[in-house]
This record gives C-alpha cells, structure tokens and sequence, in this order.
C-alpha cells in the first residue's frame, strides 16, 4: 500500500472547480433532454409542441458544449497529435508543449475577447421565441473559453512534464 501526499488547498480547489464544472453540463445536459424529450413526447400524442422548446434545446446544447470543453481538454479528448511528441526526444517534446500551451492561451485570450464584443453587439437582438437577448446565447462564448484557459492552466505543470498521456491523467 502506497502513502498518498496529504490534500492542499489548492488541489481542493481545484477538484472543487472541475466538480462544479462537471455538474453545470450535467444540469445543461438534463435541462436539454427534458425540454426536447417534453416537446417529442407533447407532439407525438398531443399533435401540439411548446414554441420556445427548440430554442431552450438549442441554446442549452451551446452553453453545454463550451461549459464541457474544459472538462475535454483535461481528458485530453480534443484532436491531438500524440505520436509527433512521443517521436521526439524528450527535451524537444517539452519544448513543442510549451510552444502548444502558448499558442492556446493566445487563441483561449482571443476568443474571449472576440465572444465578449459578439455578445455586446448582440444586446439588443432578441430570440424569436423566448425573446431572451441573444447576448445571454453569446456569452457561452467568453465564459467557455474562460473556463478552457482555468483548465490549462491548472493542468499546465504536468502538461509540460508529461502530456497529456491517457496513464498520466489520473495523477491531475
């Protein structure tokens, strides 16, 4: 039997963070499948459905697929070239994963920046069943990308160190 390293602050932190994460797709993923699953169910023997169902199940699936795709990239389940960094010696490796951890924070920096001035210009604009401001659909945007770049950056040590290896994520 192995010691395991007493729980810092930080790793509570943290594993707060990812489970509170996890659970806001979980409410998304449930709020989706009721209202759409509601809607078939309303039409198929009611021959009725709620106007406003289609665009819940729509805007819900947004916000769940940016809310989740922090949850994907500590999984490593984005496309990844894996085999290019396991070729490479160890100290170039390292190097290249600098070079990809940089280039993400750009991109995660830019697409906040860019979802925020989309979601202002689309204050006014409203939904046309539920009238809800369309700057409520297009801040999944910003917030997604705020939440990827919390993501790397708690997992970026041992990114560097080791990737992100399928064996090596569980230490995270």
């Amino acid at each position: 039997m192995t010691a395991t390293a007493p729980e810092t602050a930080s790793s509570r932190a943290e594993r707060w963070f990812v489970t509170a994460n996890a659970a806001l797709v979980v409410l998304a993923l449930v709020v989706m499948c009721v209202t759409v699953g509601w809607n078939v169910g309303l039409r198929t023997f009611t021959n009725r459905s709620l106007p406003w169902a289609d665009e819940v199940g729509r805007y819900t699936m947004i916000w769940m697929c940016f809310l989740g795709a922090g949850l994907a990239l500590r999984e490593g389940a984005h496309v990844a070239l894996s085999n290019l960094q396991t070729a490479l010696p160890d100290r170039v490796a390292r190097g290249m994963r600098l070079l990809v951890l940089i280039l993400l924070l750009g991109f995660f920096m830019v697409m906040i920046w860019i979802g925020w001035d989309y979601a202002s210009r689309a204050q006014f604009q409203k939904s046309a069943a539920l009238r809800l401001s369309m700057s409520w659909v297009y801040l999944a945007m910003p917030v997604g990308f705020s939440l990827l770049t919390v993501h790397l950056l708690l997992i970026a040590r041992h990114y560097l160190r080791h990737g992100l290896d399928r064996d090596e994520t569980e230490a995270v």
